[in-house]
């Protein structure tokens, strides 16, 4: 039972003046391949790159004077961290921002920016997170939950609203989970409208917390996070998340790294949109559904990603979805052997990227040569003919 009176109509007016209005994207492909209609909630697009300014926004706005005086403190693994700067900015509070030593640099930019103060320690969000709290205690910062704390719950929660306010036919809403304040948000006020709607959670299957907390009764913690999705890397949810999902998540699925990979190259492709893995979860899990013809609203609740890291997605994603592949093969050690080879390649319209022609390896043992050829191809079945056309021909592909 939730000992809270939430009013999320009013958090929602509160946050117009510093949020974007992401409004919903119809589809065509995502509808397609799951044979339902789906729409995308963009919150990548949001002022500080994600969702995550209305949970900071709507709780800073709340706190008393001798709180906001005493200044803030929080731990983020970058999202939580630019919303709460941002806000501490507009409200002329003092914020430190604690994040793990790994944050990208993006995230700590992006934090900077807004006039903060950061700090990295621990190797993850929970030592992150314990370390935030203790400086609070010692030194007499008010500190800003992430997402266990019914003000922040409120603020994510505003999201729902928006979705059905713009289309009141959704049926699901799909949602990506860490420590679990934004699906609380959207569940308690989806539901609130509209009690039929189904609220589906999302997690990586390497860092599956929630879900796993809810099959148990009670919350477990995980003992690796080990995910790309590290704004859902939470190895232990929140007390007031875990009992709101308790209660009102319908379902879970669980997405594997590849699968994220596979999303991220589609969503740029199709929809011209870049998101950090996390938010990318909703949209992995469209291909996992085993219902047909509802109206779904997927959230993507971030896009604040370096650059190097969009490059190393991309090419882990292109070979995932075969649209890479390697060969690795051996060929006789005879003149027109490699020519021979590459004109296979070129009658199965496959483009070669590069050749590693090794003369002096294992195979030169046995009279051949070893031979790993990289080629852009055109997904699973153009690979499967390129595989049976060497086989043919007689090659051995290891």
């Amino acid at each position: 039972m939730i000992d809270h009176k939430f009013n999320f109509k009013k958090a929602s007016e509160l946050l117009k003046p510093v949020i974007r209005n992401t409004t919903l994207i119809k589809s065509d492909y995502f509808s397609d391949i799951s044979n339902n209609n789906v729409y995308i909630k963009p919150e990548n697009l949001q002022m500080t790159g994600s969702f995550k300014i209305r949970g900071a926004y709507n709780k800073i706005s709340k706190l008393n004077e001798d709180e906001k005086n005493r200044g803030i403190i929080t731990a983020s693994a970058g999202n939580h961290a630019q919303g709460v700067s941002f806000s501490a900015k507009t409200q002329n509070i003092e914020a430190i921002i604690c994040m793990p030593e790994q944050t990208p640099m993006i995230k700590v930019d992006g934090t900077l920016k807004y006039g903060a103060k950061v700090r990295l320690q621990g190797s993850n969000f929970d030592q992150t997170n314990e370390y935030a709290m203790n400086l609070s205690k010692t030194q007499g910062y008010t500190y800003i939950p992430p997402y266990d704390d019914y003000d922040v719950i409120e603020g994510q929660g505003t999201i729902a609203f928006e979705i059905l306010k713009e289309n009141p036919e959704i049926d699901y809403i799909l949602v990506p989970v860490g420590g679990g304040g934004l699906i609380s948000g959207v569940a308690l006020c989806a539901k609130e409208i509209n009690p039929k709607i189904k609220i589906i959670g999302v997690e990586p299957k390497n860092a599956a917390s929630m879900q796993k907390s809810v099959k148990c009764n009670k919350i477990i913690k995980l003992d690796s996070t080990d995910t790309i999705a590290d704004g859902t890397a939470v190895a232990k949810v929140g007390e007031k998340t875990f009992e709101i999902c308790k209660d009102y998540v319908d379902g879970w699925i669980s997405i594997t790294e590849d699968e994220l990979l596979e999303s991220f190259i589609e969503l740029i492709e199709k929809h011209k949109l870049v998101s950090e893995p996390s938010g990318l979860l909703s949209i992995a899990a469209v291909k996992k559904l085993d219902f047909f013809n509802k109206n779904i609203c997927c959230i993507i609740s971030g896009g604040n990603i370096d650059m190097s890291f969009v490059s190393q997605l991309i090419d882990k994603g292109l070979f995932v979805s075969n649209r890479i592949h390697t060969f690795r093969l051996e060929i006789s050690n005879t003149p027109g052997s490699l020519e021979k080879l590459l004109s296979i390649f070129a009658q199965t319209k496959a483009n070669i990227m590069s050749i590693y022609h090794d003369l002096w390896g294992e195979a030169s043992r046995y009279k051949n040569i070893f031979v790993e050829i990289t080629a852009e191809i055109n997904g699973s079945d153009h690979l499967q003919k390129i595989i049976e056309k060497l086989q043919k021909e007689g090659y051995k592909i290891d």
